[in-house]
């Protein structure tokens, strides 16, 4: 058998970093602060033409000392897809379910603010191969990842935020350049709102950009709570049609401050 048209989960950051901030690909320059840590949790779907995919995704960060951050991102995924038999003489329809690719990091914050108020960071990355290459939901091999993340404020209200990262894909794969930006707009004192446009492309001369969007909402019920919530499309390539998240993150500390 041979697949039939389905776009993976995760075809944008090959090797994403452990920590992001939900509901966005997009990261921001800032880390957690020290002595406290963030725990993220949710559920993701994408469906492109024969494939549906679910992500069950969590991590966690700790702000290890002033400006640095490490993490870990894993969870559970599962697929549904269509594919071709070799022989031609039909379809099936194949369900499958494992774990994720396990995936380690560090944010490093380099730059609090310069005389424009941007401030940058550095987030290296690693993508463990724990999910089975056998059921098609991972590669089967480790890459790694270093994003560059300049972060500004505009007012008290909004900011941007833009990444430019590269990934070193390991075996025949490809490596991947990957970029986008976000924004975030506080509508109200406990909702926020953020977009994003985001693409990657492989290193080949030949490689088609893939481009998706991405927006939704962030609420603060409490001090120490986030829920999102969003929603995005393909712009440009073989990226998804329809993708959707939702989810949370919870900050706790040491010192008992967020």
């Amino acid at each position: 058998m041979r697949r039939a048209g389905c776009a993976m989960a995760g075809i944008i950051y090959t090797a994403v970093a452990a920590h992001a901030g939900r509901p966005m690909a997009i990261d921001d320059a800032d880390p957690v602060a020290a002595r406290q840590f963030e725990f993220e949790a949710g559920a993701a779907y994408e469906r492109d033409s024969d494939c549906k995919h679910w992500d069950y995704p969590f991590g966690l960060a700790y702000g290890a000392f002033g400006g640095v951050e490490v993490g870990i991102g894993f969870g559970g995924q599962f697929e549904e897809r269509t594919e071709r038999l070799e022989d031609g003489s039909g379809e099936l329809c194949v369900r499958e379910h494992g774990v994720g690719d396990l995936t380690a990091g560090a944010k490093w914050r380099f730059l609090d603010a310069c005389p424009l108020g941007v401030r940058q960071a550095i987030v290296p990355s690693v993508k463990f191969p724990t999910a089975d290459d056998d059921k098609d939901l991972g590669s089967g091999k480790t890459d790694y990842d270093a994003t560059w993340i300049v972060s500004r404020s505009i007012g008290e209200k909004a900011a941007i935020h833009l990444n430019l990262g590269y990934s070193w894909i390991s075996g025949a794969g490809e490596d991947v350049l990957h970029y986008g930006m976000a924004a975030d707009y506080q509508v109200m004192d406990t909702v926020q709102w953020v977009g994003e446009i985001f693409a990657e492309r492989e290193t080949s001369g030949e490689a088609d950009t893939i481009a998706e969007y991405n927006t939704g909402f962030r609420w603060n019920p409490g001090d120490s709570l986030t829920l999102d919530i969003a929603g995005g499309s393909k712009i440009t390539g073989d990226a998804p049609d329809f993708t959707a998240t939702a989810g949370l993150t919870w900050a706790f500390g040491f010192n008992g401050n967020k």
